[in-house]
């Protein structure tokens, strides 16, 4: 499994306008069904993008971005796992937005995939700048939370505890816990109910 550290996410970005985008219209609910995460990435927004032909994932300008940007309470509704697994499949390795949904913002943080937080002021400035250039290239900086593009630094914010967790490549709880696996048999083995119960 893969924990390596995470300090920087580099590429061009696709705009995502409109508050309150739920994890149904990222992913919709029949696809809850996969055994797998493989080929959700094909539906993201597969509704709205069916009734939106102008909706930016139906824009070839953006089909290679890797860095979303989002609006206010991105994320929120069900708490499903699937709606960043799907963002990521699709190519999306970070995510700028003005706020996010608290579950939404865990699972992606689970997956190795920053969001970080900026005012609309400087969310409307990306969005102004990716409209008019697709093609300009960002770089988002974990330590900093800053987001240069073009000739601009946009500061942004990442919680302490996530931002440290990304810079040490501890993101991944189930990869910590198997490289730990002989400090936890050693803990184990000094806790007396454990060692009565197996007796």
């Amino acid at each position: 499994m893969d924990n390596s550290s995470i300090t920087s996410v580099t590429g061009t970005m696709i705009p995502l306008r409109g508050d309150d985008i739920d994890t149904d219209r990222i992913i919709p609910a029949r696809y809850l069904r996969c055994v797998t995460f493989d080929g959700l990435g094909e539906h993201a927004f597969e509704d709205d993008k069916a009734q939106d032909p102008g909706h930016a994932f139906n824009d070839a300008r953006y089909r290679q971005a890797s860095i979303l940007i989002a609006a206010k309470n991105f994320g929120c509704g069900s708490s499903r796992e699937h709606a960043p697994q799907a963002l990521n499949k699709w190519g999306i390795n970070a995510v700028v937005g003005q706020s996010f949904a608290e579950i939404f913002f865990a699972n992606c943080q689970a997956m190795g995939v920053p969001c970080i937080t900026v005012d609309r002021d400087s969310g409307e400035r990306l969005f102004a700048i990716v409209e008019s250039d697709p093609a300009a290239e960002c770089r988002i900086d974990i330590a900093s939370a800053s987001i240069g593009i073009g000739d601009q630094t946009i500061a942004g914010t990442i919680p302490d505890g996530a931002k440290r967790s990304l810079l040490e490549g501890t993101w991944n709880a189930t990869a910590v816990l198997l490289e730990s696996v002989k400090e936890i048999d050693a803990v184990a083995g000094r806790i007396p109910y454990l060692n009565n119960f197996a007796a």
